[in-house]
């Protein structure tokens, strides 16, 4: 199945959990937890979600290299410019799928376009 999920005045909470039930596959009667849905999700209009400023200063997304004083939190606002509003959404959708060996595959269904 071909799903597509407009991403046109939506907030980021509201496309990433739609988006991550399809890849689940739970909107299907043949749900099953241990398999991955031949689903593929197509995120459109992303430069075009809903973000207040406030949230594009404070919200910060952290990583940590594994050296003494490599943590690095980079505000949403700073991925958006530098890597668009792809990531943002790729990062939010890949929170919301279940951390076990299936999550890679589930992200490769997933496509989102500026």
């Amino acid at each position: 199945m071909q799903y597509t999920v407009d991403a046109t005045n939506k907030s980021l909470g509201r496309v990433a959990s739609e988006a991550a039930v399809l890849l689940m596959g739970k909107n299907t009667t043949d749900f099953a937890k241990n398999t991955v849905t031949d689903a593929s999700v197509t995120v459109a209009n992303a430069s075009k979600i809903k973000v207040s400023p406030q949230k594009l200063v404070e919200k910060t997304y952290a990583r940590y290299s594994g050296y003494p004083g490599g943590l690095k939190t980079p505000s949403m606002g700073h991925i958006a410019a530098k890597k668009g509003y792809r990531e943002i959404i790729t990062m939010a959708i890949k929170g919301m799928l279940p951390d076990n060996r299936l999550k890679k595959d589930m992200m490769k269904h997933l496509t989102v376009t500026e």
